[in-house]
């Protein structure tokens, strides 16, 4: 047996090499004997702006700008849409203690009562706030990632964040909410708040800057923000409650509305080659698919494709162009879609090997497609192609928002779990 990756929209040769590598080791866990191979067609096939852009008026492309966030996240639970503001904005959280700091009662002067910094009765002069010495000590902390073998260091670099984790870390030890609300944060439960919400600045500004390229679950980076305030001295199994509930109302009011204005750039510059590949294939997808099928046949099956985001589309539209002509890709047993938007390009007419509304030819494989509903970018297969026996859709839940969890279904025990029972539904040796 073989499995061949197909890799999706926006990836090149350093990001595919990371992602296959995962891929590979999870794959080779379960199918000791497989065979696991990727086709990568980023470079050969993938959109550049030959103009570097300028067809888009007023636009000065910012390299390395972090991804805009979605506008639109209805049915998005709590704590995602909580993430997904601090994707937006890593300061916010920081931000409501600088402003609101906290409520007389809260911290621990004499007595067991402290009030905010601004009219706190048993202040002592000279002494320094506990949120102080709490962003001191973020301050403090390597500027570089950790070593791989310390925890935290692994952590970022397993999830793809190291790169991007100094610059995080300097901007939320440097910045001026992070000071105010440190000076406000005057005893203990107080500091262990800010811990909490340094943590979460940081993680979220790693992740911002990674965007689609971390590889970052809901859990691993709940231990991230777990690890780092532990290092601040803080507890992170206790929430923040003051800035966490202003924050998760916010996020409940905003979930329907846009988070970001710059939706020109977003769609152009800011999410090539992303969406350019995804419109470059549209137009010039032939080649594509024939450099597929030549990496299909190249090796005896059978054979199970695994296609990731746009690398599903293509997948979709080789087996089912190929069925129609009544010359079914050789050794294909079995179709695995993640993320993909096949289905929602056959309601609007848009797959090249089938008319709206036509079924899937006979001779198209087993499919399974698998998403996540807080990804903007998958869709289900089975409700577009009524009836048919061969489709499963299957959801993954990985608590990230989006554009995150387009990239977080690969660390997910349970996506290789389901492929290995659809393998073994289909009867594959």
């Amino acid at each position: 047996m073989r499995f061949l990756f197909v890799h999706g929209t926006g990836v090149r040769r350093e990001r595919h090499d990371r992602l296959f590598a995962l891929v590979r080791e999870r794959l080779a866990a379960r199918f000791p004997d497989a065979a696991v191979d990727s086709c990568y067609w980023g470079d050969r096939f993938g959109a550049t702006l030959g103009a570097g852009g300028r067809s888009v008026p007023g636009l000065k492309p910012v390299p390395g700008a972090a991804p805009d966030a979605p506008d639109d996240m209805d049915g998005i639970d709590a704590e995602t849409a909580e993430w997904a503001l601090l994707l937006a904005d890593p300061l916010c959280e920081l931000r409501v203690l600088a402003e609101a700091g906290w409520p007389a009662g809260t911290g621990s002067g004499p007595g067991g009562e402290d009030g905010g910094a601004d009219d706190d009765p048993f202040a002592m002069p000279g002494v320094q706030a506990a949120g102080i010495r709490v962003l001191a000590t973020l301050a403090g902390l390597p500027p570089a990632p950790p070593h791989p073998g310390d925890e935290l260091g692994a952590l970022l670099h397993g999830t793809g964040l190291a790169a991007d984790f100094p610059a995080a870390l300097d901007a939320a030890a440097r910045s001026a909410e992070a000071a105010r609300a440190a000076e406000r944060a005057t005893g203990d439960p107080q500091a262990r708040e800010l811990a909490t919400a340094l943590a979460r600045a940081v993680a979220a500004g790693a992740l911002a800057a990674a965007g689609a390229d971390a590889d970052c679950t809901g859990a691993e980076r709940d231990r991230l923000v777990e690890l780092l305030t532990t290092r601040l001295g803080g507890d992170a199994r206790v929430p923040g409650a003051r800035a966490a509930a202003f924050l998760g109302r916010l996020a409940q009011r905003v979930t329907t509305q846009p988070l970001l204005n710059a939706w020109r750039g977003s769609l152009t510059v800011g999410a090539t080659p992303a969406l350019g590949d995804i419109l470059r294939y549209q137009a010039r997808g032939h080649d594509l698919r024939e450099f597929l099928h030549a990496r299909i046949t190249a090796a005896p099956g059978p054979t199970v494709l695994i296609g990731h985001s746009l690398g599903g589309i293509a997948l979709v539209d080789l087996l089912a162009l190929a069925a129609a002509r009544g010359e079914a890709v050789p050794g294909t047993e079995l179709l695995v879609t993640v993320g993909s938007q096949a289905p929602f390009l056959h309601e609007l007419g848009a797959l090249a090997a089938l008319e709206p509304g036509a079924k899937l030819p006979y001779g198209f494989p087993r499919w399974l497609n698998v998403y996540d509903r807080q990804d903007v970018l998958s869709y289900l297969a089975g409700p577009a192609f009524p009836g048919d026996p061969r489709i499963t859709d299957h959801e993954i839940g990985s608590r990230q928002p989006f554009p995150a969890c387009h990239s977080a279904y690969w660390k997910q025990d349970a996506l290789y779990e389901r492929i290995e029972q659809a393998v073994a539904e289909a009867e594959i040796g």
